[in-house]
């Protein structure tokens, strides 16, 4: 009995002293692991494209406050005259001035970074467009020498002055209001220079003075 427990004992510090060992993977399992895809590398993003600076213009920026207010007034007149076709290309003024008699003329913008507008004009060979530029607060026709204090005085200068490059504008509107078939008609009467000395109310002075063009 005494020898059975000490045997049985033995065995017991003997199992105690061996430590215990993990389970490896089958080669079933490990076959598995080794054959599956590795997971594909996700794509880094694309950096972003930067922002447009905001006001970005073909324009080139104003080099005093007295050529700033001269262009304004430019662009003033423009919108009030009916002939100013905006952002209009090359090839849209073309066509609509194809059909039209010879002489015919519009005012756009110009695609030109050095240019503020383009005159259009039908010439008898066919339409044909021109840069009017803008220096020393002088606009002048690109190739001519004559310059004007305002845009619409040299319009009207190559209406009037020979050889008369230019006739009628082409409007977008082709009926005109009565007003200002009459505001055309009184400026061209008494002159420019002589419309404050007509006894008017102010509404109407102002009306008068606000285009004083024969165009």
């Amino acid at each position: 009995m005494v020898a059975h427990n000490q045997v049985a004992a033995d065995n017991a510090i003997s199992t105690a002293a061996e430590p215990r060992r993990r389970p490896e993977p089958s080669s079933s399992s490990s076959s598995s692991s080794s054959s599956s895809p590795a997971a594909p590398a996700r794509p880094r993003p694309c950096p972003a494209a930067p922002a447009p600076t905001p006001g970005d213009t073909h324009f080139r920026t104003f080099r005093s406050h007295a050529e700033y207010r001269r262009i304004t007034r430019a662009s003033a007149l423009l919108d009030a005259c009916g002939f100013y076709w905006g952002p209009l290309s090359v090839h849209g003024a073309h066509e609509r001035l194809r059909a039209e008699p010879v002489g015919t003329f519009l005012v756009r913008d110009s695609r030109q970074r050095n240019c503020f507008f383009a005159l259009s004009v039908k010439m008898a060979s066919g339409p044909t467009s021109i840069r009017v530029h803008f220096q020393a607060g002088r606009f002048h026709l690109d190739g001519s020498r004559e310059s004007f204090d305002c845009l619409f005085e040299l319009l009207e200068h190559y209406v009037a002055a020979p050889p008369r490059m230019l006739g009628a504008p082409l409007r977008q509107r082709r009926v005109r209001p009565l007003q200002e078939l009459c505001r055309q008609r009184i400026v061209a009467t008494v002159g420019r220079e002589n419309l404050a000395r007509i006894p008017l109310n102010p509404v109407l002075r102002d009306y008068l003075s606000s285009f004083p063009f024969q165009i």
